[in-house]
């Protein structure tokens, strides 16, 4: 059955720009995009015509774009909850780049909004959805390493000041490994194990100035002013103990990017950031590792630049606006982002702190 067609409208024309309007022609011709709009125009206009897009202007201009249905909201993480607030009192349906906003009390600011619009609210990260998360949770729900009791994840340095040419926002507040890389991780794993119960943590800062190296750079070097090392207990609902460990100082590493342990085996994930990826099971007394196969298509071949690219949350959000399931929702996406808060809080407080918020794990994408 065909897709019905979407208009829309990316609202920031930056870094990850391209990634999106390479993932949306790729997997989702029916996603037109018609609109990009940028507190630059200049920078929109020339991203509109390196990309064929029609229209280009700013923030405003997209909003009373009647043809634009969904926003993509790819701003700066400081300018989600006020952009994407903006954004659905004009109407639009919403995906935003994670994270859904800043801090606890901006995350509640637009789940209101959205409630008061009637529009719908999605949210990155949407590498849930891949292949690699999914065969996991396959795995899980039908009893293949056992009962879960635990679960590791560890996010090494993104090496950032090496390629971004302005990398100053990730280590400013709504910055710094939590943050930054740390909603790829959360989401899957409540993907996984389901809600958060609470969370104790400690943090730091590690180096306190960076030398960016990237070619083309805005700046040569960054004061830090974010934690960029940090270490987290997170005690699901269910009762699994996930211990976490997240950094911009760990350059070099061995460690996994996840692990999940049951009474019977674990299950090993790759890199999170990425949809796609071997995910592997060794049960008790077995000698070797086997990998699964893929419980849903790939979205990109694995290993290539292809993963870089995004696009599979807009889709989500579009099937939920045909009135299918919403799996990367406003909820699960506030949800992430006070168990990211939580660390931060956590360590500055010395005590475990319990969230508040909950959420549903999201419907599987692959036949039960």
């Amino acid at each position: 059955m065909a897709k019905q067609t979407h208009r829309i409208g990316i609202l920031g024309s930056g870094n990850i720009f391209g990634r999106y309007v390479a993932g949306l022609a790729a997997h989702f011709p029916e996603l037109e995009i018609v609109r990009v709009g940028d507190i630059d125009t200049a920078r929109a206009k020339q991203a509109a015509a390196d990309h064929a897009i029609p229209a280009w202007g700013d923030a405003a201009e997209l909003y009373a774009d009647e043809s634009v249905d969904i926003v993509v909201n790819l701003t700066p993480p400081v300018h989600h909850a006020r952009t994407v607030i903006e954004a659905l009192a004009a109407g639009k349906h919403v995906y935003v780049e994670k994270p859904l906003a800043t801090t606890v009390e901006e995350g509640r600011s637009v789940l209101a909004a959205a409630d008061r619009s009637g529009r719908l609210l999605g949210s990155a990260p949407d590498t849930f959805l891949g292949s690699a998360s999914q065969t996991a949770r396959k795995a899980l729900d039908a009893g293949r390493i056992g009962a879960p009791v635990g679960a590791s994840a560890f996010i090494g340095h993104s090496k950032a000041e090496t390629w971004h040419p302005d990398p100053r926002f990730l280590f400013q507040p709504g910055g710094g490994p939590v943050m930054d890389m740390g909603p790829y991780y959360f989401a899957i794993l409540v993907n996984l194990l389901g809600p958060v119960r609470s969370v104790a943590a400690s943090s730091r800062i590690g180096a306190p100035t960076r030398t960016v190296t990237a070619p083309e750079r805005a700046v040569d070097s960054i004061e830090v002013t974010v934690p960029t090392h940090a270490g987290a207990v997170l005690t699901f609902g269910s009762g699994v103990i996930g211990t976490t460990q997240m950094s911009f100082d760990v350059w070099d590493t061995d460690l996994p990017f996840m692990e999940v342990y049951g009474t019977e085996g674990t299950l090993s994930l790759g890199n999170p950031n990425h949809f796609d990826g071997d995910v592997r099971i060794r049960r008790h007394g077995e000698t070797e590792w086997t990998v699964l196969e893929p419980a849903v298509g790939l979205f990109g071949a694995v290993g290539t630049r292809e993963q870089a690219r995004r696009g599979l949350g807009v889709r989500d959000l579009a099937d939920a606006v045909e009135g299918g399931p919403h799996r990367a929702n406003a909820s699960f996406a506030f949800h992430v982002l006070e168990a990211l808060c939580a660390v931060d809080k956590a360590s500055e407080e010395g005590r475990a702190v319990e969230l508040e918020s909950t959420c549903d794990r999201p419907q599987p994408r692959f036949s039960v």
